[in-house]
């Protein structure tokens, strides 16, 4: 149950931050309406607030969230931007939750 909600709350805090920095993205390159920085920068302060949520200390839960935000940014990539994904696109993501899954699931000494 522990993998469970850590994945839910990695996939919950990469979402934040992709919507966070592509919403200024649309403004910057496609010329959208100022207005998409109102939720962009609400969405960061979400982004900020869920890390503080992770179980371990923040070094290793952004080391353990980068592999998530691989698999995030690239489900983004093709759902939403519309772009068709590589095997080596599932690859990196397989190899990047690997590496998330033996930061997050350490056992964890109070030393």
């Amino acid at each position: 149950m522990a993998l469970l909600k850590i994945t839910l709350l990695f996939a919950v805090t990469a979402i934040t931050e992709i919507v966070g920095c592509y919403l200024p993205w649309l403004v910057i390159k496609q010329g959208k309406s100022l207005w998409l920085l109102v939720p962009a920068a609400l969405s960061l302060a979400i982004f900020a607030w869920l890390l503080t949520l992770h179980p371990t200390a923040a070094g290793r839960t952004y080391a353990a969230y980068g592999g998530m935000y691989v698999v995030v940014a690239l489900i983004w990539l093709h759902f939403v931007e519309g772009v068709g994904l590589t095997r080596f696109d599932f690859l990196g993501a397989t190899m990047a939750l690997a590496g998330m899954a033996i930061i997050a699931l350490q056992p964890i000494s109070h030393s």
